[in-house]
């Protein structure tokens, strides 16, 4: 029964006495997949060029005027009237608003909002009122101009507001007095139109339907600013994780065993402490007003340091980490003869480290490849989301037939429109266009988020191979180091570009697939939540998780596929189904062992987050009072934490990837190893003494080490000496 489950997977490695480790005599693989990779990428740069010939990214960044003009955009006229004023608020309560994201009111760049209550009438019988009326006028407005003829043409608001700034536009200062909405002290206002008490409450509306197209923006801009105020102290957070990783890298090498406890209790230890300090500020929020507030009655908020005073946050960080802290040390239980296996494991990749020590530093090069990816996708979708055309509609005050259409305001007051509609007026609405190139926006979008996902795949998966082949090369010499090729990394690589551009654009289109699939679906289901249909969101749910479990699937088959690659050279597919029936003939050692070592890294990434993550706790939340005048004042302060705890990760992950692809790589040679040679003296192993021991300290659950009858095969005579 076992040999017929063997069989389905293959027939084992064969004993070849030519073969000596990565093949050099090979050829080019997947070139269609090549050729099309070519073109895509060119695709991509001609993307690119459109993109940066028609964007402005000014327009994410500065608020416009009704002429399309930029508020506060340096070296021009409006440098220093950065604020955006409208000229009457309560044409913004209109449902349009939400449809074309742009009051129907003009709307001025100026330095400062208003910070008294006037109407032009009144202001207009005080020759110093009217001077300080008129900074909230169009330029062509004269004191000899009378109060209709300003109305008629637009020149003037009605009156004015005591605003305050908000996302740099100037919105009226509303206040509550008795549950009663106030303006200033008062519940009515003189509107300058002939009504002298309407309600302040009329100017609610108009508030609301011009916020809720700013508040996101407002939060965008409040995290730029913090980016802007701590980059620095991020850039040298990241360093410190940089160093920090090095560090556990290279211990490692010296000090493996020691290293992976240190990592185990440390990480015990850290989400030890997290926890204490959760219930720490749990208890001291007791009795504080407002902090036994639930948060589904405090609902979403865009300051996000308002769920740190509620109870009810900490409780719930505490029980998260909590449960984090028990699966850990559940599994380090049940796990505890198969650690000792895996710490030999990567003893053994610290050996082969200590031979190619440029791997340490491939993963910079990695990094530098992944930040010109990101970068170029950045910046590509900024300019591509800012190339639209300013679109200009009528606006008018009475009924008109041209009311919203479109119209050119460099012609506009001679044109018939105005003839037909004296007072409208054509004003900026929202950048938009009608061009083959506007039509085709959405897809150029879809482009370079695909790309983006292709490339980073890519360049991922040449460092996957690049190391794979460097690590294959030194299991395979004989003599170890005096057999090891010269440059083994720069020796891969090359071979990796040169002959395997298209297996690796091959597997990472494959990849590219499956998680833009993932991205479409949650495009879909945002969109189909105000449908509130059970059905639909099942249906959504499972399809998610069906393709994250794909994804995982396809991620493991291409790091062994890559592996294959590097060792035999052929196409993806052979390689992938060679990885395959490897692992599925061998796959209890994959379960218990190459999985418990990945476990074991893993712990040294949380580790380091923890470590630089804590550090960057303190230190931006100024809860330390040695940093409180070092540390910038930010909107919030979650953002650069955040950014250091995600970047530390990241760069704990690329250098404890070289260990994980050390550790997979000679895990695969060490499989075929076993099925190529016996340990005799006509067929030796290439394996380590070290990693003989694990072979045989891991016999007993591997049928492949029983005889016919089920027994153990005996060791191989220098291996039973070795013992």
């Amino acid at each position: 029964m076992e040999l017929d489950e063997k069989k389905k997977y293959g027939d084992p490695k064969k004993y070849d006495p030519s073969f000596k480790g990565p093949i050099q005599n090979r050829g080019c693989t997947d070139i269609v997949c090549c050729i099309l990779f070519i073109i895509a990428v060119l695709g991509y740069i001609a993307v690119g060029i459109l993109a940066w010939s028609q964007g402005d990214p000014r327009k994410a960044i500065y608020p416009t005027n009704s002429r399309g003009e930029f508020c506060g955009q340096a070296g021009s006229e409006l440098e220093k009237k950065r604020l955006l004023f409208y000229f009457n608020i309560m044409k913004c309560a209109s449902p349009m608003v939400l449809l074309s994201f742009q009051c129907p009111t003009t709307q001025m760049c100026v330095e400062k909002c208003p910070d008294k209550f006037m109407t032009l009438v009144k202001a207009y019988t005080n020759k110093k009122d009217f001077q300080y009326y008129k900074t909230f006028c169009k330029d062509n407005v004269t004191d000899n101009m009378g109060i209709p003829a300003i109305l008629r043409d637009g020149l003037c608001p009605p009156m004015l507001i005591p605003s305050k700034s908000f996302t740099r536009r100037c919105f009226p200062s509303l206040g509550l007095k008795g549950g009663i909405i106030t303006i200033g002290n008062s519940t009515t206002f003189d509107d300058g139109l002939g009504k002298t008490d309407r309600p302040a409450k009329d100017l609610v509306d108009g508030v609301k339907n011009a916020t809720v197209v700013m508040e996101a923006r407002q939060v965008v801009i409040k995290i730029f600013e913090d980016y802007t105020h701590s980059w620095y102290w991020i850039l040298i957070g990241l360093v410190i994780a940089m160093l920090v990783s090095l560090l556990f890298i290279v211990l490692m090498r010296f000090l493996a065993s020691v290293m992976i406890w240190f990592i185990i209790i440390a990480v015990i230890l850290v989400i030890g402490y997290g926890i204490f300090h959760c219930y720490m500020e749990y208890a001291d929020l007791k009795g504080e007003p407002g902090a036994n507030v639930t948060l589904q009655e405090l609902g979403f908020q865009t300051d996000f340091s308002v769920y740190l005073q509620v109870r009810q946050t900490w409780l719930a960080f505490m029980i998260i980490l909590a449960i984090v802290e028990v699966i850990i040390i559940l599994l380090l239980i049940f796990l505890r003869k198969r650690i000792l296996i895996a710490i030999a494991l990567i003893k053994e990749a610290s050996r082969a480290i200590r031979h190619i020590m440029c791997s340490l530093f491939y993963p910079l090069f990695t990094f530098l490849l992944l930040a010109i990816v990101i970068a170029y996708w950045a910046v590509t979708a900024v300019f591509l989301s800012t190339s639209n055309e300013p679109i200009y509609k009528v606006m008018n005050e009475s009924a008109c037939p041209h009311s919203a259409e479109t119209c050119d305001p460099a012609n506009y007051s001679t044109s018939q429109i105005k003839k037909d509609c004296p007072d409208s007026e054509c004003l900026f609405a929202f950048y938009g266009g009608e061009t083959v190139y506007h039509k085709y926006l959405i897809g150029l979008q879809f482009y370079n988020v695909f790309l983006f996902f292709w490339c980073a795949n890519f360049v991922t998966a040449l460092g996957q191979m690049t190391l794979a082949g460097a690590f294959a090369s030194y299991y395979w010499a004989a003599v170890k180091p005096d057999h090891i090729p010269s440059f083994p990394v720069f020796s891969s690589m090359g071979r990796s570009l040169r002959y395997h551009t298209g297996s690796l654009a091959f597997g990472s289109l494959i990849l590219s697939i499956i998680q833009i699939i993932r991205v479409l679906l949650e495009y879909l289901e945002h969109r189909l939540e105000g449908a509130k249909n059970k059905c639909a969101t099942f249906m959504f749910k499972c399809l998610k998780c069906c393709f994250w479990c794909l994804e995982k699937f396809i991620k493991f088959l291409n790091r062994n596929a890559y592996i294959m690659v590097a060792i035999y050279g052929k196409n993806f597919c052979a390689s992938a189904s060679a990885a395959f029936s490897l692992i599925m003939r061998n796959v209890i050692r994959v379960a218990v062992v190459d999985k418990v070592t990945d476990f074991l890294l893993f712990l040294g990434k949380l580790l380091i987050v923890g470590i630089v993550g804590v550090f960057a706790f303190f230190f931006f939340s100024g809860r330390v009072k040695a940093f409180e005048n070092t540390a910038p004042n930010l909107h919030y302060y979650w953002v650069p934490i955040l950014t250091v705890a995600i970047g530390s990760y990241l760069i704990a992950h690329g250098f404890f990837s070289v260990y994980a692809m050390c550790v997979d790589t000679l895990f695969l040679c060490f499989c075929e190893d076993l099925e190529r040679n016996d340990g005799s003296a006509e067929r030796p192993y290439y394996m380590s003494s070290t990693l003989r021991e694990i072979l045989w300290k891991d016999k007993t659950e591997d049928p492949q080490q029983q005889d016919e009858h089920g027994e153990l095969k005996k060791p191989p005579a220098d291996e039973k000496d070795e013992a």
